[in-house]
């Protein structure tokens, strides 16, 4: 297949392993944003390629894994109301709240569906005109696009019984909070290429400029990842601090114009919280006046709260490159997938989940 063999192909991703090897001369720390592509990098022992002086960390790229415990409990009230049917992708049912998760909420008699479009909520809404149809509308700037667009829809068709309960978040504002931490030990970045297909890779210059890291745009496959990490080193061993982008065969400088326009159109940029890391400020997607409308928080009544993030679980630590999945007591014996502490394990871009699936609970 076209651009796909190619990039997991032995000989050239050996040949950039190589390369790297050449061109390190000290250590460096690099960060993987996306949790894509940590499960590339997990799954194809990409580590292992890797000189030691390498060591890569895993970021906060799993829009899962970042939805803060508060919004998933506000989920799980307006999921009770006898009047709602509520929609959501399938990867948010496992997550856990402070209580219970969707599943629970489903098993106590909600009406709760998997999705597989946000457009398919106004069909739902059209053909249960007497119901309350939520759709918990979760995501980085990927998924955007097409939730700004099923609100679009919905106005356009007059459908007075949808709503949203939105979660988008935003990475430039979450790289600038783990370069700004007092903790932080990133170097480089490698950013995840879907978001910069539809944003471009602009927004990424002040970030580089004014922390003075190189921002590698790369894709998912292991050449990618190889590729992503060589250019970042080459970066760091001459003293630049550059956007480039790896990725030139999907992203564009300006991103998808189209969608971007789409994003503006229904949503505004807002203060959000992100499990582990806490509220950044401009660093969400709301929904802006002319659509507020369709906001779920504005249309149902729900207790806010405060909680805590689930006892041991140190997803919070994971998702900011502080400690690595397989450093936590709970992996493998009292958090797995079928019963996870954290949202980290549920996802399937989530770290704790590539590690379970692909690596030894030993610590390393």
């Amino acid at each position: 297949m076209k651009y796909l063999d190619e990039f997991r192909a032995r000989e050239p991703v050996q040949r950039c392993a190589a390369e790297i090897r050449r061109v390190v001369t000290r250590p460096w720390t690099l960060m993987e944003v996306c949790g894509g592509q940590t499960h590339s990098i997990v799954k194809h022992s990409l580590e292992a390629l890797l000189p030691p002086d390498i060591s890569l960390i895993h970021g906060p790229g799993c829009p899962v894994c970042v939805t803060p415990v508060d919004m998933l409990d506000k989920a799980h009230q307006i999921a009770a109301d006898p009047r709602v049917i509520f929609c959501t992708f399938g990867d948010m049912l496992r997550v856990p709240g402070s209580t219970t998760d969707l599943f629970g909420v489903k098993a106590r008699g909600a009406d709760v569906r998997i999705v597989y479009s946000p457009l398919d909520v106004l069909e739902i809404a059209a053909a249960n005109p007497d119901r309350e149809v939520v759709f918990f509308a979760v995501g980085f700037e990927t998924t955007a696009p097409a939730n700004a667009m099923a609100v679009y829809q919905a106005k356009l068709r007059k459908l007075g019984n949808v709503s949203m309960l939105v979660s988008h978040v935003l990475v430039p504002p979450a790289i600038a909070a783990i370069l700004s931490s007092s903790t932080n030990r990133v170097q480089g970045f490698l950013a995840a290429g879907h978001v910069c297909a539809i944003m471009g890779t602009r927004e990424y210059i002040p970030l580089a400029q004014q922390y003075r890291v190189p921002i590698v745009v790369t894709g998912f496959e292991p050449l990618d990842i190889l590729q992503g990490v060589l250019m970042c080193v080459r970066q760091l061993e001459q003293g630049r601090h550059e956007v480039e982008n790896q990725y030139s065969r999907v992203v564009a400088e300006a991103g998808n114009n189209h969608a971007k326009g789409m994003i503006a159109e229904v949503f505004t940029v807002v203060e959000r919280g992100w499990r582990g890391i806490g509220s950044i400020p401009a660093s969400g997607l709301g929904l802006s006046d002319a659509y507020r409308d369709f906001d779920a928080l504005k249309r149902f009544h729900v207790e806010e709260s405060n909680p805590a993030d689930v006892g041991e679980c140190i997803s919070g630590e994971v998702l900011q490159g502080i400690r690595k999945p397989n450093q936590c007591p709970a992996f493998g014996t009292r958090c797995t997938p079928e019963h996870p502490l954290g949202a980290t394990m549920v996802s399937s871009e989530g770290a704790c989940a590539a590690y379970y699936h692909y690596r030894s609970p030993t610590p390393t």
